[in-house]
């Protein structure tokens, strides 16, 4: 099932590209114009849009600030470099684990050899 995502503006471009070419909905913190602002705005206009945020910073993984289930969804990469490659990588496994696990109202932490869910 196609899912509807945010990508934040700390993620490579790569990464909208790979999420489309998986035929997933994707727009972005920067088409928004929303580059800079503070996170709770940058996650209240996915909540609106019914987007999973998908990001780089680990803010949104403070489950007390960022409740999960108040949000559709937050991603948050942990990668051992940022780099394209790397980036990629994490959404291709995470990706793979959203075929069978709903990313509804759950917090991801993606880490190079797993995807932590907290509810």
């Amino acid at each position: 099932m196609p899912g509807r995502f945010k990508l934040d503006e700390n993620l490579p471009r790569d990464a909208e590209v790979l999420l489309r070419k998986a035929g997933h909905n994707v727009d972005t913190v920067l088409a928004e114009r929303l580059g800079g602002e503070p996170d709770p705005t940058v996650l209240e206009a996915a909540k609106a849009e019914d987007r999973v945020l998908i990001t780089l910073d680990l803010d949104f993984s403070d489950i007390r600030r960022y409740p999960p289930s108040d949000y559709p969804g937050i991603w948050v990469l942990r990668p051992s470099s940022q780099s394209i490659g790397s980036v990629a990588a994490m959404l291709g496994n995470a990706l793979a684990v959203f075929e069978t696990e709903s990313a509804a109202h759950q917090l991801w932490i993606i880490e190079p050899r797993r995807v932590r869910i907290h509810e």
